[in-house]
Protein backbone atom coordinates (compact mmCIF):
# COMPACT_ATOMS: atom_id res chain seq x y z
CA UNK A 1 0.00 0.00 0.00
CA UNK A 2 1.24 3.30 -1.20
CA UNK A 3 1.60 5.73 1.85
CA UNK A 4 0.04 8.79 1.46
CA UNK A 5 1.77 12.14 1.62
CA UNK A 6 0.41 14.55 4.82
CA UNK A 7 -0.65 17.86 4.58
CA UNK A 8 2.52 19.55 6.41
CA UNK A 9 4.92 17.64 3.83
CA UNK A 10 2.46 18.55 0.99
CA UNK A 11 2.75 22.34 2.66
CA UNK A 12 6.36 22.84 2.06
CA UNK A 13 6.76 21.33 -1.18
CA UNK A 14 4.41 23.92 -2.84
CA UNK A 15 6.01 27.07 -0.60
CA UNK A 16 9.41 25.73 -2.70
CA UNK A 17 7.02 25.84 -5.87
CA UNK A 18 5.76 29.11 -4.87
CA UNK A 19 9.44 30.39 -4.72
CA UNK A 20 10.35 28.68 -8.22
CA UNK A 21 7.41 30.66 -9.77
CA UNK A 22 8.11 34.06 -7.70
CA UNK A 23 11.44 33.78 -9.43
CA UNK A 24 10.58 32.88 -12.73
CA UNK A 25 8.03 34.81 -13.25
CA UNK A 26 10.13 37.88 -11.85
CA UNK A 27 12.33 37.63 -15.13
CA UNK A 28 9.47 37.93 -16.88
CA UNK A 29 7.01 40.79 -15.08
CA UNK A 30 10.01 43.17 -13.96
CA UNK A 31 10.73 43.87 -17.26
CA UNK A 32 7.09 44.51 -18.50
CA UNK A 33 6.74 46.38 -15.04
CA UNK A 34 9.21 48.80 -16.12
CA UNK A 35 8.11 49.27 -19.82
CA UNK A 36 5.37 50.24 -18.33
CA UNK A 37 6.45 52.41 -15.91
CA UNK A 38 8.61 54.00 -18.36
CA UNK A 39 5.40 54.11 -20.62
CA UNK A 40 3.38 56.07 -17.98
CA UNK A 41 6.37 58.15 -16.73
CA UNK A 42 6.98 59.48 -20.70
CA UNK A 43 3.29 59.78 -21.29
CA UNK A 44 3.21 62.99 -18.72
CA UNK A 45 -0.52 62.95 -18.19
CA UNK A 46 -2.00 66.17 -16.79
CA UNK A 47 -3.76 64.53 -13.50
CA UNK A 48 -5.70 67.56 -12.92
CA UNK A 49 -7.45 66.69 -15.80
CA UNK A 50 -10.32 63.89 -15.09
CA UNK A 51 -9.79 62.04 -18.48
CA UNK A 52 -5.83 61.71 -18.24
CA UNK A 53 -6.14 60.93 -14.59
CA UNK A 54 -9.39 57.92 -15.51
CA UNK A 55 -6.57 56.73 -18.55
CA UNK A 56 -4.02 56.18 -16.41
CA UNK A 57 -6.18 54.63 -13.66
CA UNK A 58 -7.77 51.74 -16.39
CA UNK A 59 -3.96 51.68 -18.07
CA UNK A 60 -2.84 50.44 -14.45
CA UNK A 61 -5.82 48.48 -14.00
CA UNK A 62 -5.95 46.89 -17.34
CA UNK A 63 -1.57 46.16 -16.51
CA UNK A 64 -2.41 44.12 -13.28
CA UNK A 65 -5.21 42.04 -14.49
CA UNK A 66 -3.09 40.75 -17.21
CA UNK A 67 -0.17 40.26 -15.10
CA UNK A 68 -2.46 37.84 -13.27
CA UNK A 69 -3.82 36.51 -15.61
CA UNK A 70 -0.42 35.46 -17.06
CA UNK A 71 0.62 34.55 -13.67
CA UNK A 72 -2.23 32.10 -13.11
CA UNK A 73 -1.04 30.81 -16.35
CA UNK A 74 2.38 30.61 -15.50
CA UNK A 75 1.22 28.10 -12.29
CA UNK A 76 -1.36 26.20 -13.99
CA UNK A 77 1.19 24.95 -16.77
CA UNK A 78 4.26 25.04 -14.50
CA UNK A 79 2.50 22.18 -11.88
CA UNK A 80 0.70 20.33 -14.81
CA UNK A 81 3.99 20.01 -17.23
CA UNK A 82 6.25 18.68 -13.96
CA UNK A 83 3.25 16.38 -12.51
CA UNK A 84 2.67 14.96 -15.98
CA UNK A 85 6.43 14.51 -16.80
CA UNK A 86 8.17 11.15 -15.46
CA UNK A 87 9.30 12.79 -12.42
CA UNK A 88 5.59 12.84 -11.76
CA UNK A 89 6.44 16.31 -9.66
CA UNK A 90 7.01 19.32 -9.50
CA UNK A 91 10.41 20.56 -8.21
CA UNK A 92 9.37 20.96 -4.35
CA UNK A 93 8.05 17.94 -4.42
CA UNK A 94 11.39 16.60 -5.83
CA UNK A 95 12.74 17.63 -2.74
CA UNK A 96 10.54 16.23 -0.32
CA UNK A 97 10.47 12.57 -2.39
CA UNK A 98 6.45 12.86 -3.14
CA UNK A 99 4.63 12.65 -6.59
CA UNK A 100 1.72 12.50 -8.24
CA UNK A 101 -0.79 9.68 -9.29
CA UNK A 102 -4.19 8.85 -10.84
CA UNK A 103 -6.41 6.44 -8.08
CA UNK A 104 -4.53 3.72 -9.75
CA UNK A 105 -0.91 4.29 -8.83
CA UNK A 106 -0.32 5.21 -12.47
CA UNK A 107 1.38 8.56 -13.91
CA UNK A 108 -0.61 11.55 -14.62
CA UNK A 109 -1.08 12.03 -18.52
CA UNK A 110 -1.06 16.08 -19.77
CA UNK A 111 -5.28 16.13 -19.38
CA UNK A 112 -5.49 14.67 -15.94
CA UNK A 113 -2.75 17.02 -14.56
CA UNK A 114 -4.39 20.04 -16.25
CA UNK A 115 -7.80 18.99 -14.81
CA UNK A 116 -6.00 19.04 -11.47
CA UNK A 117 -4.18 22.22 -11.74
CA UNK A 118 -7.38 24.09 -12.66
CA UNK A 119 -9.03 22.51 -9.72
CA UNK A 120 -6.40 24.23 -7.94
CA UNK A 121 -7.92 27.35 -8.98
CA UNK A 122 -11.08 26.30 -6.97
CA UNK A 123 -8.79 25.19 -3.95
CA UNK A 124 -7.27 29.07 -3.88
CA UNK A 125 -11.14 30.33 -3.86
CA UNK A 126 -12.39 28.32 -1.05
CA UNK A 127 -9.90 30.59 1.10
CA UNK A 128 -7.60 27.64 1.05
CA UNK A 129 -9.90 25.14 2.69
CA UNK A 130 -9.82 23.11 -0.54
CA UNK A 131 -6.23 22.69 0.15
CA UNK A 132 -6.59 22.32 4.45
CA UNK A 133 -9.05 19.30 3.79
CA UNK A 134 -6.25 17.27 3.13
CA UNK A 135 -5.01 17.04 6.96
CA UNK A 136 -8.51 15.79 7.17
CA UNK A 137 -9.33 13.05 4.49
CA UNK A 138 -7.96 9.15 4.33
CA UNK A 139 -6.32 9.55 1.49
CA UNK A 140 -4.77 12.94 2.06
CA UNK A 141 -6.55 14.47 -0.81
CA UNK A 142 -7.49 18.31 -1.15
CA UNK A 143 -10.60 19.16 -3.25
CA UNK A 144 -8.36 19.30 -6.48
CA UNK A 145 -7.20 15.79 -5.77
CA UNK A 146 -11.02 14.70 -4.97
CA UNK A 147 -12.16 16.01 -8.04
CA UNK A 148 -9.58 15.36 -10.95
CA UNK A 149 -8.92 11.83 -8.91
CA UNK A 150 -5.39 11.94 -8.03
CA UNK A 151 -3.26 11.47 -4.91
CA UNK A 152 0.22 12.65 -3.84
CA UNK A 153 2.03 9.75 -2.18
CA UNK A 154 5.50 9.21 -0.94
CA UNK A 155 8.25 8.15 -3.71
CA UNK A 156 9.16 4.37 -3.20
Amino acid sequence: MEQHAGFWKRLVAFIIDLIIIWLLQSFIFVPILGALGIGLFTASPDLSDPDDAAGMVAVVIAAVGAIWLLAMIIQVLYFTFMESSKTQATLGKMALGIIVTDMDGAPLNFSKALVRNLCRLLSNLTMFIGYIIAGFTAKKQALHDIIAGTLVVNKK
